[in-house]
């Protein structure tokens, strides 16, 4: 079929529907200088997005120009939704375009690091768009509690690389008491956060920062939360945890209390420097665990930087039978080569699930001992389909390196069709 007439043909009605699906404001301000009817699609956009350099080249100042257009079309988009603004703008203003779609507005995306100093104060007019459903805040300093009052809509917050005090974190997180995601990323706080949200399904808090930071979470529906830079965590309802990640780059983590997580899949553990008891809780309650990664180096209570102890290795297995993949770092993997726990094993051993594991070697020292713990990893799991042996981060510090990694060479040519040297 033939169609000569270009937009100009087409019903109005149909001309309205494809400019709606416009978000950019670059790209609603080109169709809008092109044809004057074309201006009427405005008030019918559901979405405005207003990128980081959009107004660098303005004549009279990225900010002013930016003011002007984003008060512009949010009064002339009448049925506004989605307003994410990621250019320098002039946060006294936020209040008046808010209150401007308070009615409509569902998502609000903000980027408020370019805006005024007092950026807290500035926020509270949030409070005012009751709808809200999901709210995303960049580069923010908050040092008391929002006055947003009860987002009871609000399904989804998120905030990136801000400044927040203890009250900030904790008000926040109270007035929006129906949230199923909540991000707290590279978030620079100290103190206690206490979050208790009966509906939260996914939750990742992101603690920079030197301090010692603690976590009281109660979330009975959470199945996948990631949390780093946290010394104390305490976890109130894990029955249908799935994944669960804890980190902390600085600094000890000390203590980890939770109830047995029946329908956990992965857990990974990172860290420099872990308390022995917060290891062993965790591996406890995680007894269903299908994929296991333990990435810490060293245990201790307090300054003192430890060894672990010794792990016994049947032991181990026995108290993880689903596990599935397991990536090993070298000072886990040095607690289970020790010829006590290698004495207990026998030909009814089996591992059952096991079919991928990496190992992380760090140090030539014991070397018997971990080529015999590696033998029997192979031997006894049934299912092991690729063992991947990491040895390029080995310390050669010790003249039996070389001897060592000859030995592991000929493990791998050995076994050349389940392991391999990375």
């Amino acid at each position: 079929m033939e169609f000569d007439g270009g937009m100009d043909a087409l019903p109005d009605g149909v001309v309205q529907h494809i400019l709606s699906q416009l978000n950019s404001a670059r790209d609603v301000a080109a169709c809008a200088a092109v044809a004057r009817c074309w201006r009427g699609c405005v008030p019918y956009l559901p979405s405005l997005y207003f990128p980081r350099g959009a107004f660098d080249a303005a004549p009279g100042g990225a900010a002013a120009a930016a003011d002007e257009a984003i008060g512009r079309m949010v009064a002339a988009a009448e049925r506004l939704e989605e307003l994410v603004i990621y250019c320098p703008f002039s946060a006294s203003l936020l209040p008046l375009w808010v209150a401007a779609r308070a009615a409509t507005l569902r998502v609000l995306e903000l980027r408020v690091d370019s805006a005024a100093a007092d950026k807290s104060g500035h926020l509270d007019c949030i409070g005012a768009a009751a709808g809200l459903e999901e709210i995303r805040l960049w580069g923010l300093t908050m040092s008391r509690p929002p006055a947003w009052g009860r987002m009871e809509r609000l399904r989804v917050l998120e905030v990136v690389g801000a400044t927040l005090g203890e009250a900030a974190v904790n008000g926040a997180v109270a007035a929006c008491p129906n949230l199923t995601d909540l991000a707290l990323l590279g978030c620079d706080c100290a103190g206690e956060a206490v979050v208790s949200l009966p509906l939260l399904e996914r939750c990742r808090l992101d603690f920079v920062g030197g301090g010692n930071c603690s976590l009281r979470l109660a979330a009975p529906r959470v199945e996948f939360l990631e949390v780093q830079g946290f010394s104390w965590i305490s976890l109130q309802g894990g029955d249908h945890l799935k994944h669960l990640t804890i980190s902390k780059n600085t600094g000890t983590v000390y203590h980890v209390e939770m109830g047995k997580l029946p329908e956990l899949d992965q857990l990974s553990l990172r860290g420099v420097q872990w308390s022995w008891g917060a290891i062993s809780s965790v591996l406890q309650c995680a007894g269903e665990v299908k994929h296991l990664v333990m990435k810490v180096e060293f245990c201790g209570d307090f300054d003192t930087l430890q060894p672990f102890p010794e792990i016994d290795l049947a032991q181990f297995f026995n108290s993880h039978p689903k596990l599935c993949k397991f990536e090993i770092h070298g000072a886990m993997f040095a607690a289970l080569c020790h010829k006590n726990s290698l004495k207990n094993l026998d030909s009814r051993f089996v591992i059952p699930c096991l079919e991928q594991i990496l190992v992380t070697v760090r140090s030539p020292l014991n070397a018997e001992q971990k080529l015999s713990t590696l033998e029997s990893l192979v031997r006894h799991s049934v299912r092991l389909r690729r063992m991947i042996i990491r040895i390029s981060q080995m310390k050669n510090c010790h003249e039996a390196a070389d001897d060592f990694f000859e030995e592991i060479c000929k493990f791998t040519y050995i076994n050349s069709d389940r392991v391999c040297i990375e």
